[in-house]
């Protein structure tokens, strides 16, 4: 079979995509139930460190790890690796939770 022949011409038509359905259209909203099932990862971070592997080596069981953010100070919640929410950390039965104190507005 022999490679094609670059000077030939080629016969191309705009491709006509169906419309996705109600709701979708210019200022229309989707049903936002069709996302309900969807899997996110959600993360809680009380703060971070940059550490050389040789400290990180030091750590033994009692080792303390200062973070770069203040006893108290909220922490950030994030979906996916982006920031959604602050909120303060709290015990429920026995559990740490957050209660979100701070919705952020996306850019």
């Amino acid at each position: 079979m022999s490679p094609p022949d670059p000077t030939a011409t080629v016969d191309a038509a705009p491709v006509d995509y169906p419309d996705l359905g109600p709701g979708t259209a210019e200022g229309g909203h989707a049903d936002p139930q069709l996302l309900a099932d969807v899997n996110l990862e959600v993360t809680v971070e009380l703060g971070r460190v940059r550490m050389k592997v040789r400290d990180l080596l030091q750590l033994t069981d009692g080792s303390v790890v200062e973070l770069d953010r203040a006893a108290g100070a909220p922490v950030d919640v994030l979906v996916n690796g982006s920031i959604v929410a602050r909120g303060d950390v709290v015990v429920v039965d026995d559990e740490l939770g957050v209660r979100i104190t701070e919705l952020l507005r996306s850019a």
